[in-house]
């Protein structure tokens, strides 16, 4: 399946219910990007059939790769993989967790990614309750407590893991996202749509619902891009959306706090749900846009000579 089909079965779900955590589209993904991408024939035969997760983030670092801490030590017949995940999507329900660990080369910290089944001895899972977000999709952490794998289970070439799949992990996530925050969207103009009764209130909306096209032929583009291997062309276009997300978010409430509805409980949980979801990454999407700005003041300082 195409990333840009994922995408649109996401914004569909996600109009309908109103439940940014619905569907499969975040195992579609893994699967598509992570085993398709990387595995070997036979670690996909054994494991595209089934639940597979990704584990990068821990507990209070994030995914920031200078602080990540999980490790992997070398034995005679696979590796021994020692530290804690955090925020696992769908980790509740995984057969297979894609963890990506640590080692030490010349004094670099390099990362490499495992197959680690749910069963391995040493791994437990944390479902508590900082976890439950974004229902019904289910969180957890993970402790790998001297967890042993096969060589087998190395994904990929090793060393490389960071700039091969956690990087441009996050921006395949991004790009299929923007039809969940397009679902969601959709799903807050109708609620807001039922409760317009004068030319100021449709007027406002009328200035959501041009955003959301917007917003929605963006979308298009991107994941037309990443189906065609030609994600950076659009990078900016991207964190635009991300942007352009918040803004609306934001409109969406100031519209809502004029002219109502004022008691719907559906509106409060897509509000919710969206500051949750916007707020993942924060801090390299925030990176990403301070780029793009030193950039433009280079440019000017550079015409001024």
């Amino acid at each position: 399946m195409s990333y840009a089909a994922i995408a649109r079965e996401k914004a569909e779900i996600v109009e309908r219910t109103g439940l940014l955590g619905e569907g499969d589209a975040g195992r579609q993904i893994v699967a598509r990007f992570f085993l398709l991408g990387f595995a070997t024939p036979e670690q996909r035969e054994r494991w595209l059939p089934r639940v597979a997760v990704v584990a990068i983030s821990e507990p209070r670092v994030g995914a920031h790769p200078k602080l990540l801490n999980t490790r992997a030590e070398e034995d005679a017949d696979g590796y021994r993989i020692l530290g804690e995940k955090a925020w696992v999507t769908n980790g509740p329900i995984a057969d297979v967790f894609i963890v990506a660990i640590t080692s030490v080369e010349v004094g670099r910290k390099r990362y490499s990614a495992f197959l680690v089944p749910r069963d391995t001895a040493g791994l437990t899972i944390d479902e508590a309750p900082q976890y439950r977000a974004l229902a019904p999709s289910r969180h957890c952490g993970l402790k790998l407590d001297d967890c042993h794998v096969a060589s087998a289970a190395l994904l990929g070439t090793p060393g490389t893991a960071y700039e091969t799949m956690a990087l441009p992990f996050r921006d395949v996530e991004d790009a299929v996202g923007t039809f969940g925050l397009l679902g969601a969207l959709r799903f807050i103009l109708k609620r807001l749509a039922g409760a317009a009764a004068d030319d100021a209130a449709t007027l406002s909306l009328g200035r959501l619902a041009a955003l959301v096209a917007v917003f929605a032929e963006g979308a298009a583009a991107i994941v037309a891009a990443l189906d065609v291997d030609e994600l950076p062309r659009v990078a900016n276009t991207l964190v635009g959306l991300r942007v352009l997300a918040v803004d609306m978010l934001n409109s969406a409430r100031e519209h809502r706090d004029a002219y109502g509805p004022t008691d719907d409980a559906l509106i409060d949980r897509v509000f919710a749900d969206l500051d949750t979801s916007l707020s993942v990454a924060r801090g390299p999407r925030q990176a990403r846009q301070m780029r793009l700005g030193a950039e433009l003041i280079a440019d000017y300082r550079a015409l001024l000579g």
